[in-house]
């Protein structure tokens, strides 16, 4: 007598679609912490400040009326203009500074051996460790008219009279190209870590001199880590306030400084948000900027 076997139906797996639509809580979940730091931080404060350009106000009373008088009187003054343009200048010229110091560096950490390699590294970020407003009184020592630099030029024989190296732009500069040297730095070394050495080797073994490798091989494949110092660097540049308050004198007029004026001094602050927004506006151009370049060459 043959004997029929019977199967019983089983309950189906959670298909990935299922799965997606049961658990989506947990990615959110895990995002909710910085989501509400982010909001509580950033959005919210820039939302205030973009709502107070759009306030009458002086003294440090606002009023409830709403305006643009405050984007017409500055992007109608030519003060402000010239000090956008010279915010923006000032920190293009550091940024390549920047750059033409630190790509040589990057370069020769890849080349060296590990053990040197991280000694280096160690030494090129350790300025991070100490504070820019204590790095900027350093520069004030070392910059001044009985300063160190001016004292050996003099003794060499170099110079007659001290030069004149801050109170002025060249001593932001200079300030602000040895302050951000390291974020640059570290950009470039992440942009070198994509390099690899072998693509170098077959282009010399096919007559490729230095100058063509570096154009064609090198400065390809770090211009991801390029785009991001420069990036880092134009912001930080653009937004910095100890380094040109202190090595400027009071005789730099940026965009920053002219917010801690307004803000602090004058008690301008519908005019002090205009200027923050504005330089918020830059910020995105320069990230634009960023995000074309690295589209194209990644």
């Amino acid at each position: 007598m043959a004997v029929s076997e019977t199967s019983l139906p089983l309950a189906d797996a959670p298909t990935a679609t299922a799965r997606a639509k049961v658990f989506p809580v947990v990615p959110v979940a895990l995002l909710a912490p910085m989501m509400l730091v982010n909001l509580i931080a950033f959005i919210l404060p820039v939302a205030q400040l973009v709502r107070i350009s759009f306030l009458e106000g002086s003294g440090g009373v606002l009023t409830d009326t709403t305006t643009i008088g405050n984007y017409v009187d500055f992007l109608t003054d030519a003060y402000y203009l010239s000090m956008i343009w010279n915010s923006v200048l000032l920190a293009f010229v550091v940024t390549v500074l920047t750059l033409l110091c630190a790509y040589p560096i990057a370069m020769f950490l890849h080349t060296v051996s590990p053990r040197w390699r991280n000694l280096l590294f160690v030494m090129t970020i350790s300025p991070l460790l100490v504070s820019s407003v204590v790095r900027t009184y350093g520069w004030m020592v070392l910059l001044g008219d009985q300063g160190l630099v001016n004292n050996m030029l003099v003794g060499m024989g170099l110079i007659a009279s001290p030069l004149r190296l801050v109170n002025n732009t060249l001593g932001v500069v200079i300030g602000l190209v040895e302050i951000l040297m390291p974020y640059m730095a570290l950009s470039l070394i992440a942009g070198f870590g994509r390099l690899d050495a072998s693509l170098s080797e077959a282009a010399a073994s096919l007559g490729a001199g230095r100058l063509s490798r570096f154009r064609r091989v090198t400065l390809p494949l770090t211009l991801p880590g390029v785009a991001l110092g420069c990036l880092l660097c134009f912001v930080l540049s653009i937004s910095s306030f100890i380094t040109p308050k202190l090595l400027g004198g009071g005789r730099v007029f940026l965009l920053a400084t002219e917010i801690y004026d307004q803000a602090v001094i004058q008690l301008e602050w519908p005019l002090a948000a205009t200027i923050s927004v504005a330089v918020l506006v830059l910020f995105g151009f320069a990230l634009a900027v960023y995000s074309n370049v690295v589209r194209r060459f990644d």
